[in-house]
């Protein structure tokens, strides 16, 4: 019988002070004055670590703004308007993904107005790749 009691009385030395330990940390992480920001919070479990975001690219920013204008009925024309005043304006940042854009465009209008309409739309933006767009969609 002692020799029970002993190995449950080890057992308790061993384990007691790691949940003391644990629930102390996470008691001093819920107090009032904590700074409770996401960065600054402590957690028992690096299961709930996260990894920030990086912000979206000013390219996949204005592509995912037009292609909402189009979905939204505005004029496809308009929506290539739109993109080539935007290369305008920022011809080093915008330059480089103008054809995949416009590529995008072309497949989202034949969504939008269907195919033979799509195609009337087509213009020399970033070449010819709004039209590109419109044939691989048919």
């Amino acid at each position: 019988m002692t020799h029970t009691a002993r190995r449950i009385g080890r057992s308790l030395a061993l384990v007691l002070p790691v949940v003391l330990v644990l629930s102390g940390t996470l008691a001093v992480t819920m107090v009032p004055w904590a700074d409770n920001t996401p960065s600054q919070m402590l957690t028992a479990s690096a299961e709930d670590v996260s990894v920030p975001q990086k912000p979206a690219a000013a390219h996949e920013v204005l592509r995912d703004k037009l292609l909402s204008e189009l979905q939204q009925g505005t004029d496809p024309g308009v929506v290539l308007t739109h993109l080539q005043q935007e290369v305008d304006k920022r011809p080093t940042t915008l330059a480089a993904h103008c054809v995949g854009i416009a590529r995008a465009l072309g497949e989202a209008a034949v969504k939008v107005v269907g195919p033979t309409k799509a195609q009337s739309y087509a213009r020399p933006v970033c070449d010819t790749s709004y039209a590109t767009g419109v044939l691989s969609a048919s």
